[in-house]
């Protein structure tokens, strides 16, 4: 039986609420579990495609449940093959657009697909996809927290595998920022590898002036410091700023990541696998960065997101904020500051059907 035979046959699709290992303080509050939407596509050769979507906010997740759903099972007898799917789905919403919610449904199908063609072939997802199976390097992705709490946190990561950092910044007192960066260092090493994340908060001449002051503290690069879509804003900071820049999260699709490239925007590119599109959207990212020259780390999915980067040519590093480990019995290893990723066929989401069974509604 060939590639193209296989057909799609059922889904199944359950919101959850998975409870983090530990609490994740952002500026607008701190998250104890995380929205997901459990994905699993089935095929008439009894292949299983599985994957999660995060909806952010618990409001939105069952809306994007029932979209989910409706999709999936729009495509019940069509192809199990991703690309032919992609194709598919993208006309059939061409007017509606293929973002928000709709393009987290159509990337959740997507990376299920690939996960199934995977274990289709028996190989994990890096080597479907002419990835090798080498160790990624990973950071340790922060909440937002002052300078002693932050070095506590550190302490235990660094007993945890990690050896770099990246926290939640925007403090109302920019020279907070500079602290908790600078008690990093004192508890990891002066020479330590650190991000910060702004998620957005400032308008340009804000961010030029907090940017600046981080400018001596040898950040790996600073995300977001004005609104994502603001491609020429962050040119600006970026052309003001020594510190490397850092976009891509919130790219909906190739679109918006050509237009922060011709814009300038970054000096670096983060895309999030549910929202460029999924497994195969992020194939065309990948390209585009390696025509470019772009360094490219992930966004959440810490599962997919190894593999993806082990298919990647300008790969940098791992976020990890490790939103499904709990409902998950197989998440990425940590050893000396890299993740390892599965070994086994696919993308390595394997349900822990118990713990889905205490929280599931």
């Amino acid at each position: 039986m060939n590639e193209m035979s296989n057909r799609i046959t059922d889904c199944r699709i359950r919101p959850v609420m998975a409870p983090l290992e530990m609490p994740h303080k952002t500026a607008s509050g701190t998250l104890e579990a995380a929205p997901l939407v459990l994905i699993d596509v089935i095929a008439d050769d009894g292949i299983v495609g599985s994957t999660y979507i995060f909806a952010y906010t618990p409001a939105a997740l069952e809306p994007l449940a029932a979209l989910s759903k409706n999709i999936a099972s729009s495509l019940v007898g069509e192809t199990a093959e991703p690309g032919a799917v992609s194709a598919l789905l993208d006309a059939r919403f061409r007017l509606l657009g293929n973002q928000g919610l709709v393009a987290m449904a159509i990337s959740g199908i997507d990376m299920a697909l690939w996960d199934a063609a995977a274990k289709r072939k028996e190989k994990p997802l890096y080597e479907l996809l002419g990835g090798k199976s080498d160790p990624v390097r990973v950071y340790d992705s922060l909440g937002q927290m002052g300078p002693d709490e932050t070095a506590r946190v550190v302490e235990a990561s660094l007993e945890r595998g990690f050896r770099a950092f990246k926290i939640k910044a925007g403090h109302p007192d920019p020279k907070t920022d500079v602290a908790v960066v600078r008690s990093i260092r004192d508890v990891a090493g002066k020479d330590v590898w650190v991000a910060a994340d702004f998620n957005q908060a400032f308008g340009v001449d804000e961010a030029v002036r907090r940017m600046s002051m981080l400018d001596e503290e040898g950040l790996a690069w600073i995300e977001e410091p004005v609104q994502a879509s603001d491609y020429q804003g962050h040119a600006t900071v970026r052309s003001a700023i020594r510190t490397p820049v850092q976009t891509g999260e919130n790219w909906w699709g190739m679109p918006d990541m050509r237009n922060a490239v011709a814009a300038k925007a970054s000096d670096l590119a983060m895309p999030d696998v549910m929202k460029i599109g999924g497994v195969s959207g992020w194939r065309e990212a990948a390209s585009l960065a390696n025509e470019v020259s772009l360094p490219v780390a992930s966004h959440l999915f810490v599962e997919i997101s190894a593999h993806l980067l082990n298919a990647t040519p300008t790969a940098m590093i791992l976020e990890w904020f490790d939103i499904a480990g709990t409902i998950i019995t197989c998440t990425p290893e940590i050893a000396d500051g890299f993740a390892i990723p599965s070994q086994t066929p696919g993308a390595g989401i394997l349900w822990d059907e118990s713990a889905i069974e205490k929280i599931i509604a």
